[in-house]
């Protein structure tokens, strides 16, 4: 049976689910599925991210606490990996700097 699927799924959202030996420690169809939404999530943002830095002046890395404080949340829906990577994948979206020991 063929795998249709086209999506490539980049090695830093493999890596979150993969063990010492490269295994995914997680079924394929559930990551792919993880993949798309945290990829969607991160492209749906942007508007967000810069609407509340260039219209409201807040400081860039004070807009991506509040986005990570809010990923976070068990309301959200994500696991602490997933939002760390959603708020990563949102800062190169936005072409920005993320001080990840600051948090």
């Amino acid at each position: 049976m063929a795998d249709d699927y086209q999506i490539e799924i980049p090695p830093s959202f493999t890596a979150l689910y993969t063990d010492a030996r490269h295994r995914l420690t997680v079924p394929l169809a559930w990551l792919r599925e993880r993949y798309e939404v945290c990829e969607d999530l991160a492209q749906q943002l942007i508007e967000s991210a810069q609407h509340i830095h260039h219209d409201l002046g807040v400081p860039q890395h004070e807009v991506l606490q509040r986005m990570q404080a809010g990923l976070l949340t068990p309301e959200a829906g994500f696991d602490a990996a997933q939002g760390r990577w959603v708020l990563l994948r949102l800062t190169e979206l936005l072409g920005w700097g993320w001080d990840w020991e600051r948090g």
